[in-house]
């Protein structure tokens, strides 16, 4: 079931929504939502070569592990 959200923008950036969504032929929600989730699946995953030189970096997985370990027993400090 789709969800209603309420965002506030500037003018100008409304404009370039507008001009945008004008240009895919779509709504504006439509084209929120599809800019969104093209942006969030660009950003949120890796190719597979990336992902390779993330788990054979053991300094990295290390202080990964390290850094769970912490959390997990509440070693740790949110900041403001």
């Amino acid at each position: 079931m789709s969800k209603t959200i309420t965002i506030r923008i500037d003018d100008d950036t409304y404009s370039i929504f507008k001009k945008a969504a004008e240009g895919d032929r779509r709504s504006i929600s439509n084209f929120i939502e599809f800019a969104t989730m093209s942006y969030i699946s660009e950003e949120a995953f890796v190719t597979d070569e990336e992902m390779e030189n993330i788990l054979s970096d053991s300094d990295l997985i290390n202080t990964l592990k390290r850094g769970e370990s912490e959390i997990q027993s509440g070693n740790y400090k949110i900041v403001d």
